[in-house]
């Protein structure tokens, strides 16, 4: 196991892929802690957080989409598949290889939070708190992407199935405030992503939030161990 992880995780600095991923999003990161904070003249990061929340949706699949289908493209998936590591291994070292790539780009947060302590007094306990959302949140994304990239051995599919998926589940609030009958809004408004998020960006951490994130996690790294588990019988 320890090995794929190494392996996922030399490839993304084997290629461009991991340097322009933690670039863009350490550049929007601190774009907008330089509008939102310095240039305002506030402490407060929550408008820093709540934009983040839709970089992340263009920034997981580029970090997801070359995990299952590249293997499967260049057909060395058949090497991994009777390997004698597990398939449940197999899709946890590609998933944390993932998560590091997010716990990289995260650091930018902690660094901003730094840059903010010498002029002002940043609530570090809400800095924390979205830095643990945004890693249950993007979790539950990375976990998605991995679904959608065993699927497919073409990495642009992937990446853009995984994108468009991302909208949709940030739509979902938009959605809901449209739909008169109360059980199928009530239904919707507990899968919305975006008001979880909220609730950790003003410091507020939910055991039911974590929990949403936890279950969409671990259902769809079930999935995918599902889908890879068929092909190796196929």
């Amino acid at each position: 196991m320890f090995a794929i992880l190494k392996r996922e995780l030399s490839a993304y600095f084997g290629s461009p892929v991991g340097y322009v991923v933690t670039a863009a999003f350490m550049c929007f990161s601190g774009f907008f802690f330089y509008v939102q904070c310095l240039t305002a003249g506030t402490s407060n990061m929550y408008s820093v957080f709540q934009s983040m929340f839709f970089i992340v949706l263009f920034v997981i699949p580029l970090i997801t989409m070359k995990l299952f289908s590249e293997d499967r493209k260049y057909k060395t998936d058949q090497a991994l598949l009777t390997s004698p590591v597990s398939i449940p291994a197999i899709v946890t070292a590609k998933f944390l290889a993932a998560l590091a790539m997010l716990l990289i780009c995260l650091s930018s947060y902690i660094i901003e939070g730094i840059t903010l302590s010498f002029i002002a007094s940043p609530d570090w306990s809400v800095i924390f708190g979205n830095v643990l959302s945004m890693i249950l949140m993007g979790s539950a994304f990375i976990s998605i992407g991995l679904f959608i990239s065993s699927m497919t051995e073409n990495i642009i599919i992937a990446a853009i199935s995984s994108f468009a998926v991302n909208v949709i589940i940030s739509l979902i609030d938009s959605i809901s405030s449209t739909v008169t009958v109360p059980f199928v809004k009530s239904m919707l408004e507990s899968l919305s992503f975006q008001s979880k998020y909220s609730n950790f960006a003003i410091g507020i951490v939910s055991f039911s939030d974590v929990l949403f994130f936890i279950s969409i996690t671990l259902l769809f790294l079930f999935f995918t161990d599902r889908v890879i588990e068929k092909r190796r019988w196929d």
